[in-house]
């Protein structure tokens, strides 16, 4: 419209144009003319705009679109997984309910086995009972004098003396040399660094003292009772003065390897006992079968010991350091641990390089360590 506007003339003298007296309404219709074109660019630009976001809208929409099958997709995986999860779960659980169920049969055969094999016991008990009439008989005890009494009572004693012997570590590149005179490893350890020949190459060693980690020396006295043993895992089944009884009654019985009890003690805290015998020689023989059958409310069988008593003696701490052996450092491995050993033998033997006569040696290459151990002979103790 608006061209068709824009293609007619106005005011044409050839066309007789128009007339004075409406020049007025040519120019409100000329302005209401700009006003529609100018409606008609903004109507254009909104139309655009409109495209482009329909466009955009279009594009984000399948961008969604994709995004949704994609987390469609995802979720059949997961609840196919999850029904493959499930599955697994129930086979499980069916295999461990199977499984109780055999173990409960088997625990039912057990138990009638045993029933069965309880009943049997009994009966041949009752079946293989002696009865006897035992005359009365008075029995007079009296304790044993001690003018009677001999050194087998004693309990048994040992002596131990222990000694750690002092220990240094030797890294890779180290080397541990000993001489047979302490004054050839004095003027070796004034020297800075020692250079030895080694076929066609040279290499520094440095000389160390060696600083020993304090050791320590005592002697343990041990008394091990021939009269008294350690019973161990009472179950506490019955009261305590019954339990105690029972003890006394099963370490008296000599076919289970027991004697006449003297004393009984029991911790119910603990489950242990002490049994104490009357004469020597039941309670070696008990600790070194390590077990017995005790009768409390059914037969079980407990754990024997000896009873030790030890004492600590003489407690002695040592340090200091070698007075004839050096530590050689910062050693290159420019050959054979063999060699390159026998070089260090060789240099440090000879008086020119302020040497000696050399007691032991020892080189360790890199990547190796090794503890050497010192005999107390060798240090200077303080």
């Amino acid at each position: 419209m608006a061209d068709i506007y824009k293609n007619c003339p106005i005011n044409d003298p050839e066309d007789g144009g128009l007339k004075d007296e409406g020049s007025d309404n040519f120019q409100e219709a000329k302005k209401e003319l700009e006003t529609w074109k100018t409606k008609a660019e903004k109507a254009d630009d909104v139309k655009a705009r409109l495209i482009l976001e329909k466009l955009e809208e279009d594009e984000a929409k399948a961008k969604a679109q994709q995004e949704m099958m994609a987390c469609v997709k995802k979720q059949e995986e997961c609840h196919k997984q999850f029904s493959q999860s499930m599955n697994a779960v129930q086979d499980e659980i069916q295999k461990l309910g199977k499984g109780k169920q055999d173990l409960m049969d088997e625990l039912k055969r057990c138990q009638a086995e045993l029933e069965a094999k309880r009943a049997e016991c009994t009966r041949m008990q009752q079946k293989f009972k002696i009865y006897a009439q035992i005359p009365d008989t008075e029995v007079e005890f009296k304790s044993q004098s001690k003018e009677d009494m001999d050194d087998d009572s004693q309990p048994i004693r040992g002596k131990f003396a222990i000694s750690q012997r002092p220990t240094v570590l030797l890294q890779g590149g180290q080397a541990l040399i000993t001489f047979e005179e302490e004054k050839v490893a004095y003027q070796i350890l004034k020297l800075a660094k020692c250079s030895v020949s080694c076929d066609n190459i040279n290499l520094d060693v440095k000389p160390r003292r060696i600083t020993m980690d304090p050791t320590v020396k005592f002697e343990v006295h041990l008394n091990v009772s021939r009269k008294e043993v350690k019973v161990y895992n009472i179950p506490p089944s019955m009261p305590e003065e019954r339990i105690k009884d029972r003890l006394e009654m099963s370490f008296s019985r000599p076919s289970r390897g027991g004697g006449e009890v003297e004393s009984v003690e029991y911790d119910k805290n603990t489950g242990t006992g002490q049994v104490t015998f009357l004469h020597p020689g039941v309670a070696e023989s008990l600790a070194l079968r390590g077990s017995c059958r005790v009768n409390l409310d059914s037969e079980v069988i407990v754990p024997v010991g000896s009873i030790y008593k030890y004492q600590l003696h003489q407690f002695q701490t040592f340090c200091g350091s070698p007075k004839r052996t050096i530590l050689l450092d910062d050693i290159e491995d420019k050959e054979d641990e063999e060699d390159l050993q026998d070089h260090l033998e060789i240099h440090f033997q000879k008086p020119s390089n302020y040497g000696g006569e050399i007691e032991s040696i020892k080189y360790i290459s890199g990547g190796k360590t090794l503890q050497a151990f010192f005999c107390d002979d060798s240090l200077q103790t303080s």
